[in-house]
């Protein structure tokens, strides 16, 4: 009841809601504002919520969809997006030199993060270069000595500047992943049964893996890509090193 009453004081003049859900709809409807915009491709009961809807195409990128949304709003897209991502807190006792691959193993989705004998291939696969294992998870690893097990023991804006400072970032499709892509051209995005046309990096320097194929995201719509996709297994993690090795190269003081 406390959220209801703060909600209803809000009042504002313009509500866009990203979200596209029932629940993200109805608190902008409970808001009181006077004009509220979605997006066409929201479910149906959110779309009776809007005073205004952007007309989108619910295959394309949610970044172009987001676009729309903004437009209808009174924004005006420029040719170029600049993404405005803070520098992010570093890490006490955690020296961002000799060059590190940053790994991002984990993911809510099912079958979407990497078996723990995939991380470990990719930690022995990249030495002696480090590896930092970052994320949320509780499994217990027995990683081999290059690696830097910090999950669960980092903040959100200490995670942005370890991706900032990474040479290279591995991740499975995820919030972290699109952090990345919005820092860098140097991410491998991994995709199980996700389509990365529709949820792989909005960066076109990008890399995205998908039932064995690695792909630029640039080339993307000239690649013929299978709908169902498979987990990222040990014998796939030899050609993503293959990838990131020419860009991270082996400290002579750590060989």
């Amino acid at each position: 009841m406390t959220w209801l009453k703060k909600t209803r004081e809000l009042r504002p003049d313009l509500v866009l809601d990203f979200q596209g859900v029932a629940g993200s709809a109805l608190t902008a409807k409970i808001s009181g504002a006077k004009d509220v915009c979605g997006m066409s491709s929201a479910v149906v009961g959110a779309r009776w919520l809007y005073h205004r809807a952007a007309q989108v195409d619910r295959n394309s990128h949610p970044v172009e969809r987001h676009l729309k949304l903004a437009e209808i709003a009174g924004a005006t897209i420029g040719e170029s997006l600049r993404c405005s991502v803070p520098s992010g807190d570093p890490l006490p006792r955690f020296d961002p030199h000799p060059p590190f691959v940053l790994l991002h193993p984990f993911a809510r989705g099912q079958d979407k993060s990497l078996s723990n004998s995939v991380i470990e291939e990719f930690c022995r696969s990249l030495a002696p270069t480090r590896v930092v294992v970052v994320g949320q998870s509780h499994r217990k690893m027995n990683t081999p000595e290059n690696c830097v097990d910090l999950t669960r023991q980092t903040s959100l804006l200490q995670l942005v500047w370890l991706i900032r400072v990474a040479r290279f970032v591995v991740s499975v499709e995820s919030s972290p992943m699109h952090v990345a892509a919005a820092l860098t051209g140097n991410l491998l995005s991994i995709h199980t049964w996700t389509d990365p046309h529709r949820t792989g990096p909005y960066n076109p320097e990008a890399w995205v893996w998908k039932h064995g194929q690695l792909i630029r995201v640039g080339e993307l719509e000239t690649v013929r890509i299978r709908k169902y996709g498979r987990r990222f297994k040990r014998k796939d993690v030899e050609s993503a090193v293959g990838l990131i090795r020419p860009l991270v190269p082996i400290d002579p003081m750590v060989a």
